[in-house]
């Protein structure tokens, strides 16, 4: 018994170690004319984790007004510790949350942090989608399922 209880520990600990519960980033992109989205955000999560989103906007053309809208599942059962730079507005829009970057000229990079830590009683699938406007202009959406494991 004793041995059975010591090598169920040592898959639980193997399975960690290879990424089985989350954690490590994935990549995700989006490219059109207009501008080019990058995401850097891990998809498998556990109660209590905290985590990193990065969003890297490159402008192709200049975006007078660089919006990103977060469907509900980047903040359901999650806390929003930081964004880094700070968005020039926020806002909710259909019920997604709307952060206004501002100006983008072509050519330039825009870089955006967010910081977020896991509920504990979070668990389950969602969707967390994340879409890019200049102004009232969709330029595109990247969609992904997020899984939280207790």
């Amino acid at each position: 018994m004793r041995w059975v209880l010591l090598a169920a520990i040592g898959a639980l600990i193997l399975l960690g170690l290879l990424n089985a519960f989350g954690q490590r980033p994935q990549t995700f992109a989006l490219d059109t004319p207009a501008a080019s989205l990058e995401l850097s955000v891990p998809s498998h999560l556990r109660g209590g984790l905290l985590y990193e989103a990065r969003f890297t906007i490159t402008a192709h053309h200049e975006l007078k007004n660089a919006l990103l809208a977060f469907s509900p599942g980047w903040n359901e059962s999650m806390q929003q510790n930081t964004i880094e730079p700070s968005p020039l507005g926020q806002a909710s829009r259909d019920g997604d949350l709307l952060l206004t970057l501002g100006h983008v000229p072509a050519g330039h990079v825009y870089r955006l942090f967010m910081q977020f830590q896991v509920n504990a009683t979070n668990v389950g699938r969602r969707r967390a989608d994340v879409t890019l406007y200049d102004g009232a202009t969709k330029l595109g959406a990247i969609h992904r399922t997020v899984t939280v494991f207790p």
